[in-house]
């Protein structure tokens, strides 16, 4: 496909409108739930453990399909992979906003799990294949820009839904919005993603070799890497800690096993070699260190503003707005100039968003003694703003030299350390902030919390400056 320098062809322009609104409904269902789980609890009169797993279980699911389901599509075409999961997307958001019972939701939202775990992966590839040079920068930065909108949109939207129609249609219809979208969307792929989307990337091979023992061994570890942080009130810090070591021992079987794969001269569903390209190892690492604390970041101050000030769902939603439109907004602006600048965008990213993450310390510390909270508003957006300049670009940056029939499974990769982050980090980062509560205080809690957060990120930073020097030694 060929393109001006100027902008998409047309041709780009339907690709990215169709796989761009799938992948804004996904993500609205991660930022809107968090408003919503106090609705939900009143509503299905439910325990604490089955509403953790509304969160939970959707998680899981997702981040263990990410990968398998990426080398899925790169083997029988992403376009039919695409419409699977928007498939059971729709249909989880129409069973979770009928669900009669704690159960039944959890069970729906594990469908909805497997929809977005089948869908996301194959968005990254598509636009991996049909977006080159600049344009692809361009085009993640939309899709950041989408990311941003939807965790804008979502808590607001949900605390709007809970306030106009109620505790219990407004939980519901969190979801059962979703369900029209995804009909539209579906349609819409059908009709607009070009043919060769349907067909399997490397046509040559004579056929697909999907690696299945590589799949489940995969899958294991991440499950064994997620659920004991997911369940650490209940398992306990040293059974969460067996768990994830034997994980670890799993996940370097599963390392083995590509290789070994690989040498027996088959197509391995993750190529470990990738790893040794500094762009896509150092840029994986980077991200899962720094969604390990920044995902924590709004489930904390959703906690500090109900919790700890008596505030309304709406007020938590509406504190993280400016936030996520600066994302929004600051993605594609660093989608544009990825290119130029490359890992030194990420690397001024993280040090805005740790400024801004310092400033909302001293908010939440100085909120006791007279100063407004909604100077949060402010600092929050500036975390934000950095955000904007980290995830896009990272994304561009770490695929740029994976190879077309490794797309979709290696943005997979990325999102399972992303997935795994989140799950290690709102578990450990959440039980250390709560623990400060009883003896200091919501406000030293939040800072405590985002304090380890900025732990992470600088951890992250670090990784950025390692590949920044290795660059510059290359160049």
């Amino acid at each position: 496909m060929t393109s001006t320098p100027a902008g998409y062809t047309p041709e780009q322009r339907r690709i990215l409108a169709t796989v761009l609104v799938p992948a804004f409904l996904s993500l609205l269902s991660v930022s809107i739930i968090n408003v919503t789980l106090p609705a939900i609890e009143s509503s299905l009169h439910t325990s604490t453990s089955g509403l953790q797993w509304v969160v939970s279980g959707y998680a899981l699911v997702f981040g263990v399909l990410l990968v398998p389901a990426g080398r899925a599509g790169d083997l029988w075409g992403r376009g039919h992979l695409f419409v699977a999961g928007l498939a059971l997307f729709g249909l989880g958001a129409l069973l979770s906003g009928l669900a009669s019972n704690i159960v039944l939701l959890n069970l729906a939202r594990v469908l909805m799990g497997m929809g977005s775990g089948v869908l996301n992966p194959q968005v990254s590839g598509i636009l991996q294949t049909y977006f080159q040079g600049p344009l692809r920068g361009r085009a993640f930065g939309a899709f950041g820009g989408v990311i941003g909108i939807s965790v804008a949109i979502g808590p607001v939207l949900g605390g709007m839904l809970v306030s106009l129609l109620g505790p219990d249609l407004g939980w519901r219809w969190s979801f059962l919005i979703n369900v029209p979208i995804a009909v539209v969307g579906i349609i819409a792929a059908r009709i607009m993603l070009p043919a060769s989307a349907w067909r399997p990337v490397d046509r040559a091979r004579a056929r697909a070799d999907f690696d299945p023992l590589g799949v489940v061994m995969l899958a294991g570890a991440t499950v064994l890497l997620m659920v004991p942080f997911m369940e650490l009130p209940i398992l306990g810090w040293f059974r969460a800690g067996v768990l994830s070591g034997v994980g670890v021992l799993v996940l370097a079987g599963w390392v083995w096993w590509e290789l070994a794969y690989r040498r027996r001269g088959r197509q391995p569903m993750v190529d470990i070699a990738l790893f040794r390209t500094r762009s896509f190892g150092l840029g994986t690492l980077l991200i899962s260190l720094y969604f390990l604390g920044y995902s924590s970041v709004w489930l904390l101050v959703a906690l500090y503003f109900q919790q700890g000030l008596g505030r309304s769902a709406l007020d938590a939603g509406l504190v993280g707005l400016p936030a996520a439109l600066a994302g929004a907004v600051m993605a594609p602006l660093a989608g544009r100039h990825v290119h130029r600048f490359g890992r030194n965008l990420v690397v001024v990213g993280l040090l805005v968003a740790m400024l801004g993450l310092l400033l909302t310390i001293g908010v939440a510390l100085l909120q006791p003694h007279g100063l407004s909270v909604w100077w949060m508003l402010l600092t929050m957006g500036l975390a934000g703003t950095g955000q904007g300049l980290i995830v896009s670009p990272n994304q561009t940056l770490s695929l740029s030299e994976v190879p077309l029939h490794y797309a979709g499974s290696a943005g997979g990769v990325i999102q399972t350390g992303q997935r795994i982050g989140t799950a290690m980090g709102i578990a450990t980062i959440s039980s250390f902030a709560l623990g400060l509560v009883a003896g200091h205080g919501w406000g030293v809690a939040l800072a405590g919390g985002l304090a380890a957060v900025m732990v992470m990120m600088a951890a992250a930073l670090m990784v950025g400056l390692v590949d920044l020097r290795a660059s510059r030694r290359a160049a």
